[in-house]
This record gives structure tokens, C-alpha cells and sequence, in this order.
């Protein structure tokens, strides 16, 4: 008999407590309507009235399938639920559901705090009966309730026990500084339950400041915890919380959770996963975690050459999934240490047929291992890879060839005397025998300028006639260079990552003593590789 599992995603607000990310209030919304796309249960989606963004995204919340919960603190010490500003502001947002936290430690309750056992457990009481009151369900959020198990187990206890006999449909157990290991969470939460507190009505909230917000997770539901929480890509404070985007997947399709447990995540939803994760680091301007289980771009890469041999006979030799069960692809790099089973086996992935011992093998292995010789890393941009195979099969569609371009860089000042610089671009293309000219500043929206490979990037993509509109949602999303070789022989190598919107993404290489070359190769390929991968004709 299967059970049913609660997902709570807390990516909008306890995500938000990651360094360098703020989201805006229509980012806040793009990312609700993604989760209830994937089927969370619960979107909490910020603590009204602590700042204008959360306030402003419960203003305007957009409706969702999920129940949309708004998070905040129990009363204060001194003054009754009904009295309490902070409170009511939460209350306000008039979402369905309110998520309290509450200390659960008595340390905190008599240092943080300043008052005694008792006076927290009535404030936890009547924080959560006030909700109820309103018609609101009621989660609990216990903070440092594995520490303060370790305390006082009673009081910890007793923090539970006050907030479901107040009507809390949930109680959750908190690891808010990330320190309590897989075993110990696994043990405490079993004894939670054996003390008397539902399995049903438990629920898990872990930090990764060990590693091992996913292991301590996957501990406390095989104890009989019901409900999980966390956060897309495993953001949040410190080192982050434990990542849905991994938790997910596992509980789905790995025993002893797949057969035992049900979710909202239906299987169309999770092939969307990899889509989902890499849009949320696109809205944030961070490159995606190309190791990331499940979702990364390396998460099923196969270099070794018997490994590449297996995978092309029987994927599951070396894969624990099918890759497309998450939205994902596999990998097969190319490298000067590849043989023609990773040749083969990553030409058919591309969709490229080439029949064993046929000497386009031998020559585009050939050509890779010349090229790496001279700066080239194709282990690193498979779409630089796969041009190059289709080039040496004949098999590389012209689309556009590129007649010239020229990039600029000046110095002046603008409207308001400040000195800034202007990168400028034009290039030159032919298309079907129609020569097209565009022309591009990279200044952006706040007057400043993203430099001349943005220009290039700017005016490359302008204007490419019939294929515009494969390449419109199309986004760059990291740059890396690397100098190869010393003195007057060094070459510069430009990686560049790119991304569309439907979760694609794809590496190119360029090389040249220019890095403003190199870098203009590496655009002119991404493109052509997403051309090719589009069908466009």
C-alpha cells in the first residue's frame, strides 16, 4: 500500500536567503507558476510584510493548483496573537495556508528569547489557534529542533505536541544550522514518532552545511516523516537547502520510496525537470552546477571509452536512468583520449549514423586530436564537436556564411559627464546569396556596456532572415577563457555556454591568438548548433 507524500517548496522564501539572490516580485510569480506546473503541494511564497518584494507578490499571487502559503513567525513575548503587527501582516496576504516558526530549542528560548519554557509553548499554542481561528491551515515550523532535541528532548517535544493540539496541520522538524547527520535525523525522527506525533502530520526541513540535506531528507521520510521540504537547485542560506531538484527524482524513481510513496509529480512533470532547474539559474544569472544530479549538464557524460562502448549496446550499463525521465540528454565527450566507440556512440546521440570501421571515423578522429593539439577542448563543448563531425561527413548544413565583421570599442562621455565606454559591432553575413548588415551597441538598459563580445553577440543575432526565429530564445549564459601556451606561441581558448527555452544547452568552442575572434567563433558555432538541433531549413 502506498502513502502519500507532501512536497513543500520554499524557494521563494527561504531560497531567497541565498548571498547574491533577490528576486523581483514577476520573478517571484514566473517561479510559482513553475512549481505548481511540477507539482508541488505547497508554494510558500515569502514572509509578507518583512519586505516590499513579498508584499508585493502576495498582492498580486498568481493562482496555482498548490497551496500558496505565506511564512512567518509565532507572536511575540508580551502581547496576545490578535495584538501581534508582525502577525497580522502575515495573516494579511490571505493565503489558504500560514507557516509559523517557532523555537524548539531551549537554549534559544532562554538566550534568544529571554523568557521561560512554559511562556514559548503558550506562545507557539496560541500563534497556531489564532490561524486556525481564521481559517487558515497551520504548519509549524520547528527551528533547531535536532539541537534542541539533543537539549531537552521534552520541550522539544512539548513545542510539537502545543502546535497540533492548537489544530497545526503540520509540525515540521527544522535543522535550521545544517549540523545533524543522515543516521541521527533518521533516529530522532523515529522517535518523534514513536512519542505519539503522526507520521502523517511530520514533516523535514534540512540545510546541506554538511553535505547532506538530501541524505538527511531521504532519512526522515524512511522513518515516517510525510511531508519535505526545499528548494529548486538546493538554494538557500549558508550552503543551501536540501535541493527538490534531486530530492524529486529520487523519491520517484528509486526504491524504496518509488513503490511505496506517491507525489503530485506526475511523469510529464518530471521530464520538465531539467527545463525547470536551468530556468531558475537563468532568472538569476548564475551558471547551472554542470555536476548536479539528475538536472546537470554532466550528470550522465560518459568520457572513458569502455564506458562509451557499454553505454551504446545498453544504456542502463552505466546509467542508473534513462537521462529523457528528467528532461535531461546524455553526453558523450570527445577528447584526444576518445576512441571510435565514443566517436560512434556520440555521433548517434547527435542523430548521426556512421557504420563501424568507416574511415570518416578514422578522419574526424583525426582532426579532433589535431585540433586539441592546437587549443581546442571538446570534452567541454560537444556542440563545437558535433559541427566538426557533420562538417567531415559533408553532413553541415550552410544556413548563413559569415563575410566579415568588425568590433569597436570607444571612450567618451555621456548625457550626464560620465565617462563610459560604447562597444560597437557590425557584421556582414550572406544568406541564400543575400548579403545582410547589422549593426549593435551592448550598451544595456542603465547606459552601461556589456563589452564587444556582447556587441558581436548583439549583432550576430539581429537579423539571420528565415532562421530569426529558431534563434530568438536563445540566451548566452557563461563565457570562460583560458590562455593556451606562453609568449609569442600562446593562444587564447573561448568557451561559451548557451541555453534556450525549452532547457537545451549546449557548449561551443572557440580559438584564436584574438580573443575577440575566438570568442566570435564560439558565437557563429552556438548558433549553427542550434539551428541544426531546431531542424531549421
Amino acid at each position: 500500500m502506498t502513502q502519500r507524500l507532501t512536497l513543500y517548496d520554499t524557494t521563494l522564501r527561504d531560497g531567497q536567503q541565498t548571498q547574491g539572490v533577490q528576486f523581483s516580485a514577476a520573478e517571484k510569480t514566473e517561479i510559482a507558476r513553475m512549481l505548481d506546473s511540477l507539482g508541488v503541494d505547497y508554494i510558500e511564497g515569502g514572509w509578507p510584510g518583512a519586505n516590499p518584494t513579498d508584499s508585493d507578490f502576495f498582492a498580486a499571487a498568481p493562482a496555482t493548483r498548490a497551496t500558496m502559503t505565506a511564512f512567518g513567525m509565532t507572536k511575540r513575548a508580551g502581547r496576545s496573537a490578535d495584538n501581534d503587527d508582525v502577525l497580522a501582516a502575515v495573516l494579511d496576504a490571505g493565503t489558504p495556508a500560514v507557516c509559523l516558526v517557532g523555537k524548539a530549542h531551549d537554549y534559544h528560548v532562554r538566550e534568544a528569547l529571554g523568557i521561560a519554557l512554559g511562556e514559548n509553548l503558550d506562545n507557539i499554542a496560541a500563534s497556531v489557534a489564532h490561524v486556525v481561528a481564521q481559517g487558515r491551515e497551520a504548519i509549524f515550523d520547528a527551528e533547531h529542533f535536532f539541537d534542541g532535541w539533543q537539549s531537552n528532548p521534552d520541550h522539544a517535544l512539548a513545542c510539537l505536541r502545543a502546535a497540533l493540539d492548537a489544530g497545526a496541520r503540520w509540525v515540521v522538524l527544522c535543522d535550521t544550522n545544517g549540523g545533524t547527520l543522515p543516521d541521527r535525523v533518521g533516529a530522532i525522527t523515529a522517535q518523534v514518532i514513536a512519542a505519539g506525533v503522526p507520521g502523517e502530520r511530520l514533516g523535514i526541513h534540512t540545510h546541506d552545511d554538511t553535505g547532506n540535506a538530501v541524505a538527511c531528507t531521504l532519512a526522515a521520510v524512511q522513518a515516517g516523516a510525510r511531508q519535505v521540504q526545499g528548494t529548486l537547485n538546493g538554494l538557500g542560506e549558508r550552503c543551501g537547502n536540501a535541493s527538490l531538484t534531486t530530492l524529486i527524482p529520487t523519491l520517484l524513481l528509486k526504491e524504496p520510496f518509488r513503490s511505496s510513496l506517491t507525489t503530485g509529480v506526475s511523469p510529464q512533470a518530471l521530464a520538465d525537470l531539467t527545463r525547470i532547474s536551468r530556468r531558475i539559474d537563468d532568472i538569476l544569472n548564475r551558471v547551472p552546477v554542470r555536476s548536479a544530479p539528475y538536472v546537470g549538464a554532466s550528470a550522465f557524460a560518459h568520457k572513458a571509452g569502455l564506458h562509451a562502448s557499454a553505454i551504446l549496446k545498453a544504456p542502463e550499463t552505466y546509467e542508473h536512468i534513462d537521462p529523457a525521465a528528467v528532461g535531461n540528454e546524455r553526453v558523450i565527450p570527445m577528447s584526444n583520449q576518445a576512441g571510435q566507440s565514443n566517436l560512434r556512440a556520440r555521433l548517434t546521440e547527435a542523430g548521426i549514423e556512421v557504420a563501424p570501421g568507416d574511415p570518416a571515423l578514422a578522419r574526424i578522429l583525426t582532426t579532433v586530436k589535431a585540433r586539441e593539439d592546437q587549443g581546442y577542448a571538446y570534452d567541454s563543448a560537444q556542440a563545437s564537436f558535433e559541427l566538426l563531425a557533420r562538417a567531415e561527413l559533408g553532413a553541415l548544413p550552410a544556413f548563413f556564411e559569415v563575410e566579415r565583421y568588425r568590433v569597436t570599442v570607444e571612450r567618451r562621455l555621456n548625457a550626464i559627464g560620465r565617462r563610459i565606454s560604447v562597444s560597437e559591432a557590425v557584421v556582414v553575413v550572406r544568406i541564400k546569396g543575400e548579403r545582410v548588415m547589422s549593426v549593435s551597441e551592448s550598451v544595456d538598459e542603465d547606459g552601461n556596456d556589456r563589452g564587444p563580445v556582447n556587441a558581436l553577440w548583439r549583432a550576430l543575432a539581429k537579423d539571420l532572415g528565415p532562421w530569426q526565429s529558431s534563434i530568438d530564445d536563445m540566451a548566452l549564459t557563461d563565457f570562460r577563457v583560458r590562455i593556451i601556451g606562453a609568449g609569442t606561441d600562446a593562444v587564447t581558448r573561448v568557451t561559451i555556454d548557451s541555453a534556450d527555452g525549452r532547457g537545451a544547452a549546449w557548449s561551443t568552442v572557440g580559438v584564436s591568438p584574438n580573443i575577440v575572434d575566438a570568442s566570435f567563433e564560439a558565437l557563429v558555432e552556438a548558433i549553427r548548433w542550434k539551428l541544426i538541433r531546431d531542424g531549421a531549413a
